[in-house]
């Protein structure tokens, strides 16, 4: 049935960058759908505010403290969650940052720590979960946060975080043929333009230039998308939601687009 389908009742879920926007529409998605999720953030604050959300609705949730470019870090996160809760079924590796920065204006640092977030931070996360889902001889499920900018450039500015996400599409591809001799399913999800907090503050703070406004920025961005509108979280959280799932049984190697149609154009 359906419902049995999307049920993830007993599955363990690590969210790296779980707490806010895309990562927060993901772990309440899977906490929903009756997961153990773990939130892995770097910062320690916003990861409770977010388990508490969610133990509000009365799901069940914890917040480890990780950075996933850290690799003591991440074998923290490994060892504590299976502490927590003896296991890993699910991993979602979201966490991302996208500083824009003109490749005139960027610096090797600039470039290092995206790099390092972004494709080193997947490699770690996933190389020491599925060592233990390996080890563990369960399974399990690893999805990979890419974007559009994965498959086509979005903007100027973005190069780093470009190559970042090409490599962790590239990344997705080869684990997932390594990975499927031990039942371990390996996909990806490439969103679109999403309305997180993020970009909401953005909009509110960021100047983008002498003469230019935000508003018509804006109008003008969300009209060459097919669907007419700035996709939620919540988009993402259900394609996760998918991946996570038995729905998804017979994909690896996949990677979802959620654009609203934007790559059509």
């Amino acid at each position: 049935m359906d419902n049995k389908l999307l049920d993830l009742s007993g599955k363990v879920a690590i969210v790296t960058g779980g707490a806010n926007g895309i990562g927060y529409g993901i772990s309440y998605r899977l906490a929903e759908a009756g997961a153990r999720v773990v939130i892995a953030n770097r910062t320690e604050s916003d990861a409770i505010d977010a388990v508490t959300k969610l133990k509000k609705k009365g799901f069940n949730a914890i917040a480890i403290n990780t950075d996933v470019s850290v690799e003591q870090s991440v074998r923290k996160l490994v060892k504590d969650t299976i502490k927590a809760y003896g296991g890993i079924d699910i991993l979602v590796n979201n966490a991302g940052i996208y500083p824009t920065i003109p490749l005139v204006n960027m610096e090797l640092k600039d470039f290092d720590r995206v790099l390092s977030v972004n494709l080193k931070g997947v490699f770690l996360c996933t190389k020491y979960v599925s060592e233990h889902m390996i080890k563990r001889g369960k399974g399990g499920k690893i999805i990979n946060i890419t974007s559009i900018d994965a498959l086509h450039p979005s903007s100027v500015g973005l190069a780093h975080y470009d190559a970042s996400k090409h490599g962790v599409w590239g990344f997705t591809k080869n684990i997932a043929l390594e990975l499927a001799p031990y039942g371990i399913w390996v996909n990806a999800i490439a969103p679109g333009g999403i309305l997180t907090p993020g970009v909401r503050k953005m909009q509110e703070t960021v100047p983008l230039g002498p003469g230019v406004d935000m508003d018509k920025f804006m109008k003008s961005f969300t009209e060459k998308i097919p669907m007419g509108r700035l996709g939620d979280p919540d988009d993402i959280g259900k394609a996760a939601l998918f991946l996570a799932s038995e729905m998804s049984s017979y994909m690896t190697g996949t990677q979802i687009v959620v654009d609203g149609g934007v790559l059509l154009k």
